[in-house]
């Protein structure tokens, strides 16, 4: 008697399926109308090669090779990096690349979607990655990672791949594309109430505060001794005991005086 139910509920399932929208995709990303190719890359953060949105890159390189670009980027702004490793034949193994974007602090900046760090199969032509900003912020409190506006970096390279793959020649293709532009978003809302709730108010003196009736036990000592537990009471008897110790070493060192 229950398989008819598990029937029909297996069509429900498969029909809601088939009517369900799919999930529009993401445009790649293309280079500017008229925009020159950039043939090289920097090897660090000093000698990264300067390119702009939408400017296509495409560089030869080997397995072992740290590539750096960098661009300018304003607050508003919402970048899309697409690069595209493509590789020889007579690969031994699979291999891991990863894209990495630094801010002008050398902080890194953490991908919002895009396939950052793909494994390329051994028999795979080619590896696609993909990395898309925040968007960049005008302003942020100095202890925060936020995007801020100026220089970002970008780095390529491989983090894992068999020994014999070591220097083999590599195709790389890369853009930075701006998929968003515009004022960044205000910071709405209100605080409901303060971080700091205000104390209750006291009263207002309108003249000079009673002192205080001093604590008088009735000793004349009171007041100008000590406390036994001051640090000069502790260095004066350390420096009688000193004076005793080294009395006494005197005593048992000399030598006794003949006749």
């Amino acid at each position: 008697m229950r398989t008819p139910l598990i029937r029909s509920s297996a069509a429900l399932v498969a029909a809601a399926a088939l009517t369900l929208p799919a999930a529009p995709a993401l445009a790649a990303p293309t280079p500017s109308p008229g925009a020159a190719t950039v043939t090289k890359a920097g090897t660090s953060f000093l000698t990264a090669t300067s390119i702009t949105a939408g400017q296509p890159v495409r560089v030869g390189a080997s397995t072992s090779d740290y590539l750096y670009w960098s661009f300018p980027a304003s607050a508003g702004q919402i970048h899309d990096i697409a690069a595209t490793v493509t590789f020889p034949k007579g690969r031994t193994g699979d291999s891991t690349w990863t894209v990495e974007v630094f801010d002008g602090l050398r902080r890194r900046q953490a991908c919002t979607a895009g396939a950052q760090t793909p494994t390329a199969g051994a028999s795979a032509t080619s590896v696609a990655l993909g990395c898309t900003l925040r968007r960049v912020r005008s302003w942020a409190e100095p202890w925060s990672a936020d995007p801020l506006p100026g220089t970002y970096y970008v780095r390529l390279s491989v983090v894992e791949l068999p020994e014999p793959d070591l220097g083999l020649p590599v195709d790389v293709d890369l853009l930075v594309a701006e998929v968003g532009d515009g004022d960044a978003p205000a910071d709405d809302g209100e605080l409901k109430a303060p971080l700091v709730p205000n104390t209750k108010a006291g009263t207002v003196l309108t003249g000079d505060p009673a002192a205080a009736p001093a604590d008088d036990d009735g000793s004349l000592l009171t007041g100008w001794l000590p406390d036994l537990s001051s640090r000069w009471v502790w260095t004066a008897v350390g420096g009688v005991l000193a004076a005793v110790a080294g009395v006494v070493g005197f005593a048992l060192t000399r030598r006794p005086r003949r006749p």
